[in-house]
């Protein structure tokens, strides 16, 4: 095989990591490097994300170990049996490119992930070691991000917790026995084990009050792991209760969505078409709700027709529409929780509310000047001078909220 270069391997391998979606660095603990004592930082300016226009975060080095891999997954682009272009970087490469690109100020951290090569516990060792050398050896203090490989030693999965600030394991398909057809090599019982053990190490190396001694950092920003969707046929609100089970049983800080995108020579199994890049919008979105708006998962589920969320309408409208007995609610007086399920109103305008309202009888303007836009609220509140009268149940609501949309010139094929 022709030996290739450091630009052509970045090439490759770069291209090759662009499917992993999970490489948004927040969350994690602050350093610096003021002073002149190491290099990097994970606060001042921060991590400055920068994302593509399909959603993909691309301010950290991004790049696969190698994209060699002796597993064969239907719907992995490096699998055994691709017949793409392959390279594999050593160590010290990953390591100097790194420092390379932080000091010209490419980028704020790394994203490491890898194919499988010779053994799960040989692709976790190597990855361990980049980031151990650039830790130890030149006290790197920006953000790492390690891809763990479940079936690895425990104690490889340690030490990987110990220099990353974040760690994640792929859970992939939605649906379990998807996994056993599409990834025959990969063993869902394995991924989880590794989870739960991360949960754990994760929990035990938060300082208690009793302890004397701050027990050592294990990845401080947390795990998270990615669902491929529109592979193996599983509808929104499958993918929704999945992830709920995912967050509350391992102490997730992120699930991340990634659309299907039909690769080269691909398994008639697989479908022939992408999902629309707006299903994957809406189940972050619905996520959202989850997370920080108090939704259950059947509360979103019935904002969706047939199991799927509405492509057009945001789930949280889609929901209002559908439980207009909830709506209106008064700005005044009503529960925080209840305000958060209005239409237009997020977490920080809730929040002001609440404070304002203790000293001021809240008007329409006054929620106006607090949110984004006005006529998606304006239905679903009451307030000092405002009742919506028959607008909250009018037949034609989504239609005066939802915009036209735009004609798009059809496809030839």
């Amino acid at each position: 095989m022709a030996q290739l270069d450091l630009r052509k391997k970045l090439s490759v391998l770069a291209d090759a990591a662009k499917y992993d979606a999970s490489c948004a660095s927040s969350g994690t603990s602050k350093r610096d490097s003021k002073g002149g004592k190491g290099l990097g930082s994970t606060e001042g300016m921060g991590i400055c994300h920068a994302y593509t226009p399909d959603g993909r975060c691309v301010s950290l080095l991004k790049i696969l170990l190698t994209n060699f891999c002796i597993y064969d997954c239907v719907y992995c682009i490096n699998r055994a049996s691709s017949n793409v272009q392959r390279a594999r970087f050593n160590v010290d490469e990953v390591v100097e490119l790194t420092l390379n690109f932080y000091r010209r100020n490419y980028i704020e951290g790394l994203f490491l992930s890898s194919g499988i090569i010779r053994s799960g516990d040989y692709t976790m060792e190597q990855m361990v070691l980049v980031a151990k050398k650039l830790r130890e050896e030149h006290d790197f203090r920006g953000y790492i991000h390690l891809k763990l490989i479940p079936e690895a030693d425990p104690k490889l999965v340690e030490q990987a917790g110990l220099y990353a600030d974040r760690l994640s394991a792929n859970v992939e398909l939605p649906r379990d026995e998807a996994m056993g057809r599409f990834a025959p090599q990969k063993d869902v019982g394995v991924i989880k084990k590794a989870m739960a053990d991360v949960r754990r190490s994760v929990e035990a190396a938060r300082p208690q009050k009793k302890d004397r001694a701050r027990p050592p950092k294990f990845a401080p920003a947390g795990q998270s792991t990615q669902l491929i969707i529109g592979a193996d046929g599983a509808p929104d609100t499958e993918i929704i209760d999945r992830s709920a089970a995912l967050y509350g049983g391992y102490g997730l800080r992120r699930v991340y969505y990634s659309a299907f995108s039909p690769i080269p020579d691909s398994s008639a199994a697989l479908p022939l078409s992408k999902p629309p890049l707006m299903r994957e919008h809406r189940l972050y979105q619905a996520d959202w709700l989850m997370r920080f708006y108090g939704f259950s998962p059947p509360e979103i589920g019935e904002a969706t027709t047939g199991g799927m969320l509405d492509l057009a309408i945001d789930p949280k409208l889609a929901w209002a529409l559908n439980r207009r007995e909830r709506f209106p609610v008064n700005v005044n007086t009503a529960a925080r929780e209840d305000l958060l399920r209005v239409p237009g109103l997020g977490v920080k305008s809730v929040n002001r509310m609440i404070s304002i309202r203790r000293y001021r009888t809240l008007r329409l303007e006054d929620v106006a000047r607090l949110c984004r836009g006005i006529d998606k609220v304006r239905p679903f509140i009451t307030a000092l001078d405002w009742t919506p009268g028959g607008l909250t149940d009018a037949v034609d609501l989504r239609a005066r909220l939802v915009p036209e949309p735009k004609a798009v010139q059809l496809s030839l094929f």
